[in-house]
């Protein structure tokens, strides 16, 4: 739409590619495509049918969904809101962390090599975010897993102004951003990988390589050029941050 605003045949969704390929993909072709696609799979699983989550049915308390999220945070005007996940190793025995602030795309990876349960994962997450200047710390917004069971002590460690949100059930694109980044993340820790071997000094390895990609959707620039941009404008006193 960019590049063609007027010519409507130049359009195509990228639902539309995935099912061509997919449904073109067959015998030896079949398996090159799932090497070379990021998530590694062959087959494609609409939004629709997105795979319900082991920890959904347990209802954490004091949720406040993504629906009372304050307008700001959806227009990326204002940075400081992050979007949250974790990514899965091998026989859901290991995970890594995912944390990506929405308007600068810059990524942090919390290490958790063999647990996951809330205590741990709020540990990692205060741990990592107390690293960032007061004004990148306004909301996290996460799925219903019961790994962010321990959100208010987040919020209230990290003193995040706006708080912690979490996405309707079967809503990954609720966190664009996030699933994104996660993708980009697959062709360093591809699915059915054992994860607990990746040290956090790795981890910050792989967030520096993500944070210095240039992004088409952020001019070209890279996360961390971006964040710095923002961090060095008035009102936010000449901070700067790099990966």
């Amino acid at each position: 739409m960019v590049d063609f605003p007027e010519d409507e045949s130049m359009r195509i969704s990228h639902e539309a590619i995935y099912r061509s390929l997919f449904v073109q993909g067959r015998g030896e072709l079949r398996n090159e495509l799932a090497r070379n696609l990021r998530s590694g799979r062959a087959t494609r699983i609409p939004r629709a049918r997105t795979q319900r989550r082991a920890s959904e049915g347990k209802k954490i308390i004091g949720m406040v969904m993504i629906s009372e999220r304050p307008a700001e945070v959806e227009d990326r005007a204002v940075p400081g809101h992050w979007e949250g996940d974790l990514i899965i190793g091998k026989d859901s025995l290991s995970q890594i962390g995912t944390l990506v602030e929405r308007t600068t795309r810059f990524v942090i990876l919390l290490h958790l090599p063999d647990r996951r349960d809330a205590d741990t994962v709020a540990d990692q997450m205060i741990t990592q975010m107390r690293l960032l200047p007061e004004q990148l710390r306004r909301s996290v917004t996460w799925d219903q897993g019961s790994e962010m069971a321990a959100h208010a002590r987040v919020k209230t460690a990290l003193d995040l102004r706006d708080g912690v949100f979490f996405c309707d059930p079967h809503s990954p694109w609720q966190r664009g951003s996030n699933e994104n980044t996660n993708g980009l993340l697959r062709q360093y820790f591809p699915k059915g990988t054992d994860l607990s071997g990746y040290s956090q000094h790795y981890l910050d390895f792989v967030a520096a390589e993500l944070n210095t990609r240039p992004r088409k959707t952020l001019n070209w620039a890279t996360p961390a050029e971006a964040l710095d941009k923002l961090l060095s404008t008035p009102p936010h006193d000449g901070v700067a941050l790099t990966a």
